[in-house]
C-alpha cells in the first residue's frame, strides 16, 4: 500500500535558482526567496527542478540548494528536492545526496533525451526508489521538456509496485491522462499539478494541490487559490484563478524559468541572470509580464498580490 503522506498537499513552489552576474548561485537571495515562500503561505519547497534550471546545477551546487531550503523551512514547509536526470545511476546519486541533506521527499523526472519505452521508465523509477525506500518518491511527467510521457498506465503500476511512490507531478496536459490516474489511483496516492492553469480543474477532479510556477511571484495568492479550492470554496477559488491567469500564461511564453526570472527581478527580488544555453526573455515578452504584474498591484514594489 502507498504510503500515506497527509502533508503532500497544498500549494508548492517550483523555486527558481537565482545567480549572481558571475554565474554562481545567489546564496543570499534564495533564503530570502525561501522566507518570502514560506511567508506567503507555501508549505512545500520544490528546488532544484526545471524552473530551479536543475539540468545545469553541478552535484555541490545541488546538494547545498537542498540543504539551504531544509535549513530555512525549519519544518514550517516541507522540501521536495528535485533529483532526476537522463541517467538512472546519477537520479539514485543525486536522490541519496538529498536524503543526506534532509529532504522530506524527491521529486524525479521522466529521463529527458533517452526515450525510454514504458518498461524502461517502471526500470528506472523501480530503481530510484529501491535504492531510498525510506523516502517518499514523486513521479514528474512534463512530456513537453523530456519528450517522453509517463503513461497512466505506468504510474498507476509504480504507484502499486512501490510504497514509497507517493504521488506524481503531472504536466502533460492530457485531461484523460491525469483523470485515469486520479480515478484508478491506490488509497493514500497524490495528484500533483504541474500546470498553474489546470490547478483548480484537477483539484476539482481530486488532486492534492500543485507545484506551481506562478507562485514564485505572487506565493500568497497562489496559496490561497489552492486552500481555496481545497476546502471546496469554489466561487473564490475561480475569481483568484481567473486574477492570476494572465500571469500564469505569461510565464510560459518562452522557455520556463526565463519569464518568471524576469517577473522576480522586475519585483525587484533578483537579478536576472540564467545559465546558457537559456537567455533573458524578449522585450515583448517582458512587457507583457509587466502588464501582468501591474494588473496585480506589483510593481509598486510591494511583494504581495492585490487580490
Amino acid at each position: 500500500m502507498t504510503l500515506r503522506v497527509e502533508w503532500l498537499r497544498g500549494c508548492g513552489t517550483a523555486l527558481v535558482t537565482p545567480f549572481t552576474a558571475k554565474g554562481e548561485v545567489d546564496e543570499a537571495r534564495f533564503r530570502a526567496l525561501l522566507e518570502r515562500q514560506i511567508a506567503g503561505g507555501v508549505r512545500l519547497l520544490v528546488p532544484c527542478g526545471t524552473t530551479g534550471e536543475g539540468a545545469t546545477l553541478d552535484p555541490r551546487e545541488h546538494e547545498r540548494l537542498i540543504a539551504l531550503s531544509v535549513d530555512v523551512a525549519r519544518r514550517r514547509a516541507r522540501v521536495i528536492a528535485g533529483v532526476g536526470s537522463n541517467a538512472t545511476a546519477v537520479t539514485i546519486e543525486r536522490a541519496r545526496a538529498a536524503r543526506g541533506a534532509g529532504a522530506d521527499a524527491i521529486l524525479v523526472v521522466a529521463p529527458y533525451y533517452n526515450k525510454p519505452t514504458q518498461a524502461g521508465l517502471v526500470a528506472h523509477f523501480r530503481a530510484v526508489a529501491e535504492a531510498v525506500e525510506d523516502l517518499p518518491v514523486v513521479l514528474y511527467n512534463v512530456p513537453g521538456r523530456t519528450a517522453c510521457n509517463i503513461t497512466a498506465a505506468t504510474t498507476l503500476a509504480l504507484a502499486g509496485e512501490r510504497a514509497n511512490i507517493v504521488g506524481t507531478k503531472e504536466a502533460s496536459a492530457d485531461l484523460a491522462q491525469i483523470m485515469a490516474i486520479l480515478r484508478d489511483r491506490p488509497p493514500n496516492f497524490c495528484v500533483l499539478s504541474g500546470d498553474d492553469a489546470m490547478t483548480l480543474p484537477l483539484i476539482a477532479l481530486g488532486a492534492a494541490g500543485v507545484v506551481s510556477v506562478v507562485s514564485n511571484e505572487v506565493p500568497d495568492a497562489m496559496a490561497r487559490l489552492t486552500d481555496f479550492a481545497l476546502s471546496g470554496e469554489w466561487a473564490a477559488a475561480r475569481a483568484l484563478h481567473y486574477r492570476l491567469l494572465p500571469l500564469m500564461e505569461a510565464n510560459f511564453i518562452e522557455s520556463n524559468p526565463g519569464p518568471v526570472k524576469a517577473a522576480l527581478a522586475a519585483l525587484g527580488l533578483l537579478d536576472e541572470q540564467l545559465r546558457l544555453p537559456l537567455v533573458p526573455v524578449q522585450e515583448q515578452t517582458r512587457a507583457r509580464l509587466r502588464a501582468a504584474l501591474a494588473e496585480l498591484g506589483l510593481l509598486q514594489g510591494a511583494a504581495h498580490v492585490a487580490a
